[in-house]
């Protein structure tokens, strides 16, 4: 089955018009006029446990992300891990899509990027066969982007995937359930689903979702069509949470599970592809300057599900800058210090 990026945040090339070429045409701008996106700022840093590396004094590292809050998140992350180290760091974050990013680190115009290994695997690689085991995706993707001349870092826990979640306070309601594979032993009443357009009609969305976890779509004594309500993305969250069905379809990281109290319940039998977020840099650059990987392979074990649910909260639900809150918590887990505390 091909999954090619999930959804619009992570990698549908067609919700963004900027191309490449733009991109690129921007970024050597923003480069030689010693310019950077408004989105550059980020508070003053010192060192904690990530301290300058030799050879870093006067060299710039130049960090990119897309343009959606986890990866302004992630991209602030890199920006004042890359500060502490010693570097010079040009922030080009904010970037417009999932290939232009890409393409600043094929080129060489960015030497870091968070990235996600279904999306690298699916979209920019182009395989077809899905790969659920964590590790087993990694490696692939690690193994392909050497011949492009990208190095992966090492993974984080956070995979940012689908998922189904249900509003905690019926939980107990529905028999305690916890995994997708309980769903077979709800009554059918029970089985409501808020799903969104996309994921209704995909070859390999919710139908075969279903048939994965032993339902049939459309049987009245399994899940009939009346029991599927399809939403924007965005209202899945608020009509779960309201009771309009007991199971909505989730992105694993988004701020709005913890915000509305939603349980995500665990994909046990692996239907959906691993979206663990790993660094990526420009070979080149980590080449010349390896300590780099060390001090990515520290951070990436710190940032699981639970994290970043909680930072794109600080973001999106109580309207934080996403570099204070990069900030706050690289000082809290002491990768970095306040120079002025």
């Amino acid at each position: 089955m091909h999954r090619p990026a999930f959804h619009a945040r992570r990698g549908h090339l067609g919700r963004w018009g900027l191309t490449a070429s733009v991109l690129t045409v921007t970024a050597l701008a923003l480069t030689g006029c010693g310019l950077q996106p408004a989105t550059s700022y980020v508070p003053a840093v010192g060192p904690g446990s990530i301290t300058p590396l030799d050879g870093a004094e006067g060299v710039n590292l130049t960090v990119t992300s897309k343009n959606y809050t986890e990866q302004l998140l992630l991209g602030k992350i890199a920006v004042l891990a890359g500060t502490a180290a010693g570097f010079d760091v040009t922030d080009l974050s904010n970037v417009p899509g999932s290939q232009p990013a890409r393409e600043l680190i094929l080129s060489g115009q960015a030497d870091v990027l968070w990235e996600y290994t279904g999306t690298a695997w699916l979209t920019y690689l182009g395989q077809t066969e899905v790969i659920t085991n964590q590790n087993e995706m990694w490696q692939a993707v690690h193994d392909i982007d050497l011949t492009n001349g990208v190095t992966w870092g090492a993974p984080a826990p956070m995979n940012n995937t689908y998922a189904l979640a249900v509003r905690s306070e019926a939980v107990a309601e529905l028999g305690g359930i916890t995994a997708m594979s309980e769903l077979a032993a709800l009554p059918v009443e029970d089985r409501t689903f808020c799903v969104e357009a996309e994921f209704n009609s995909r070859p390999d969305g919710m139908n075969p979702m279903l048939a994965h976890y032993g339902l049939e779509r459309g049987a009245a004594d399994s899940v009939p069509d009346s029991n599927i309500g399809v939403y924007d993305t965005g209202a899945i969250y608020s009509a779960t949470n309201d009771g309009a069905c007991n199971f909505g379809e989730v992105f694993t990281t988004d701020g709005r599970i913890d915000a509305l109290d939603l349980t995500v319940l665990t994909d046990d039998l692996a239907f959906f592809p691993a979206y663990n977020v790993a660094p990526i840099f420009f070979t080149e650059t980590l080449t010349a300057h390896p300590g780099l990987e060390k001090i990515f392979a520290a951070i990436s074990p710190k940032l699981t599900d639970e994290v970043l649910r909680g930072m794109n909260r600080q973001v999106d639900v109580d309207g934080a800058e996403p570099a204070d809150v990069a900030y706050t918590w690289m000082i809290d887990e002491g990768f970095i210090t306040d120079p002025a505390a």
